[in-house]
């Protein structure tokens, strides 16, 4: 970005327009740019370019502070006027401002001068994206984990919220936002609370697969006391202890307490693709196979190798889950969001993605790099057909896009008219994407295994460029390796017992009741909610989830408003006080302007549910009341 702008400043003093002054902040060691112009070269087009230039770069790295301001302190003074601030705001992009903050700048800037102190400040508040993450709570945590000590001052500190990472400052993660932190505090005081905020299904009761536990105990357990033990048969079925000796002889005999290879255990990488080559009927080979402490964390790997510059976008479905726009916002990238279409189930329609393909690349310049699909939908439940995935395939192969197909919950599907269907397959099946590059992650911790804390998972490299693969295996080094537990459980969850094995009647007859409650989960939740007035869901088809949307009254918004939070951030602060249930407001997915909602999951035991649909009804009825 400083290289374009430094040349973009030689072609103005060309041009006679102005002088370049170059100072070096030693501490930095960056070089800073700026001319002393005359008044019309402060409304030149070229100032303006540089301007928006520089401050995109700001908008996707946090980077580059004083170097916007240098930029926009166009007579040298040290300080912004009022005219200088004026002209920058109006070449920026509206939407890239938080109002508010362009409001006080500018009524600050009409009374004096902004120093670069206050300007550092301003931008803190001008970059705020959502309204709704003031974090009280965690301030309030803050102060009593000091005591009684007064709390510094940011200047205290040499390490603040004007000095910190300011992507990190952005970043967004609502499923653990200000509603869960104010949940975790009224927990602490003794008030129930029902999380239905997150998928963690064995925090709310969900039972673990017997088969899963008693293989992984007997890899963590030594030898003598476990595989060796005379007494192991009148403990273990004997498939159970095969197993677990077939894997404690993969991991070898430093046990499950040693690194492994960055890549993962082969023999697992093995089982892993052996389960892709039977699901979709085309080969998988375990070199192109990556285990991960989770899909997150082999999403995060992904976009940290792809993501080389501030113009590169990923296409993310909104709404979404919110890992994708927290590490895009981290690596200083750019979001493009496609919007599905709510009144049509959640649908994807081509029309959509080009509009927005061409908006970010004709209109602002971006470079998509990727494109993100959940399957099924997260928070949405919907369930994509081969005709959407086509579409989809179709699309990134058009314009040689990267498609990142999350696909942990294809085992949670409750519709009997619908079907998983990865995007490999239809990749591969589908003239026109030969060369479609892909990448396929899943977990260990959604279907009806659950295992969150394991973090166990894979992806998958298709059509990956050889040199760019020996590049995510270093990530992969530099971070030794993932957890065994997680390895372990990914190799269990893509070959579980089979039938004759001594366990598979009991493993069956587990995962089918866990099943077969979310399938009922699913549908009475769904129900529930449609039954109350000023609220519409759709049906939730697959995965774990509900994401209903809530008409609110006019005082509601305008409370909202005075908060300064998004209005179903304050209804779910409301439900959470009056009902101790745990939601995530809709706004922390994205959502189409004007849309208030929350996403919650089916996954507390059902008794607990229905308690659960009783009160949401309850309170929205009083706090409908309340601002009637």
């Amino acid at each position: 970005m400083l290289r374009s702008i430094k040349l973009s400043a030689g072609r103005l003093l060309k041009q006679g327009e102005g002088r370049r002054f170059v100072s070096v902040d030693p501490k930095r060691g960056t070089e800073f740019i700026f001319s002393r112009l005359s008044d019309t070269t402060k409304a030149s087009p070229l100032i303006a370019k540089l301007q928006q230039e520089c401050w995109d770069g700001y908008v996707a790295t946090g980077r580059g502070c004083h170097t916007l301001f240098q930029l926009l302190d166009t007579d040298s003074s040290g300080a912004i006027s009022w005219q200088e601030i004026r002209f920058f705001l109006e070449n920026v992009r509206e939407s890239d401002i938080n109002p508010n903050a362009r409001k006080e700048v500018l009524e600050s800037a009409a009374e004096g001068l902004i120093t670069f102190p206050k300007f550092q400040q301003w931008l803190i508040k001008a970059t705020k994206v959502d309204q709704g993450l003031k974090n009280t709570f965690a301030m309030e945590n803050y102060q009593a984990s000091i005591g009684n000590a007064p709390k510094p001052a940011d200047s205290g500190h040499s390490w603040n919220k004007h000095t910190m990472s300011q992507n990190l400052r952005r970043m967004q993660y609502a499923v653990r936002g200000e509603v869960v932190i104010r949940a975790d505090a009224l927990a602490a005081e003794g008030k129930k609370i029902i999380y239905t905020n997150i998928g963690n299904p064995h925090a709310v009761g969900q039972p673990p697969l017997t088969y899963y536990r008693q293989v992984l105990a007997l890899c963590d357990l030594p030898a003598e006391f476990g595989v060796e033990n005379p007494q192991i048969a009148s403990s273990f079925p004997a498939d159970v202890v095969e197993r677990a000796i077939e894997m404690k002889k993969a991991i070898g005999p430093a046990g499950t307490g040693a690194y492994t290879n960055s890549q993962g255990i082969m023999d697992f990488r093995k089982d892993v693709a052996n389960f892709i080559t039977m699901r979709d009927q085309h080969v998988a080979i375990p070199s192109n196979i990556f285990l991960a402490n989770g899909a997150s964390h082999a999403i995060e790997q992904v976009l940290t190798g792809l993501i080389g510059n501030n113009r590169d976008a990923i296409m993310i479905p909104i709404p979404q889950y919110p890992i994708y726009s927290a590490i895009i916002s981290r690596l200083g990238a750019r979001q493009v969001g496609y919007y599905l279409d709510e009144e049509s189930g959640w649908a994807i329609t081509e029309r959509e993605l080009e509009l927005r393909r061409t908006t970010a690349v004709e209109r602002d310049g971006l470079d998509i790099r990727a494109f993100t699909l959940i399957n099924p939908g997260n928070p949405t439940g919907q369930v994509l057909s081969r005709d959407d995935l086509e579409i989809i395939c179709k699309f990134c192969a058009k314009y040689d896009i990267l498609l990142l197909a999350d696909e942990v919950y294809q085992r949670n599907i409750y519709d009997e008219n619908k079907e998983f269907v990865s995007a490999k397959k239809v990749a591969i099946e589908t003239p026109g994407c030969e060369n479609l590059q892909l990448i396929s992650f899943h977990s260990t911790s959604k279907g009806f295994i659950g295992e969150c804390g394991r973090r166990g998972g894979y992806m998958e490299l298709h059509n990956i460029d050889p040199y760019v693969q020996t590049q995510l295996y270093k990530l992969a080094s530099s971070g030794l390796c993932s957890g065994v537990s997680g390895q372990i459980m990914t190799s269990l969850m893509c070959r579980p017992p089979m039938p004759g094995e001594d366990s598979f009647e009991r493993f069956t007859n587990e995962e089918f009741a866990i099943f077969d409650s979310l399938k009922r989960k699913a549908v009475s939740l769904v129900k529930g909610l449609n039954e109350i007035d000023g609220m519409t869901c759709n049906p939730s088809d697959g995965a774990m989830y509900a994401f209903p949307r809530v008409e609110l009254p006019p005082k509601a918004i305008d409370e909202a408003n005075r908060q300064e939070v998004t209005p179903d951030t304050l209804y779910a602060l409301s439900l959470l006080e009056e009902t101790g249930i745990c939601v995530v407001p809709a706004s922390g997915f994205g959502q189409k302007e004007g849309r208030v909602g929350f996403r919650t999951t089916f996954l507390p035991p059902e008794d607990e549910l229905d308690k659960a649909i009783v009160e949401f009804k309850r309170h929205h009825d009083l706090f409908c009341q309340k601002y009637a």
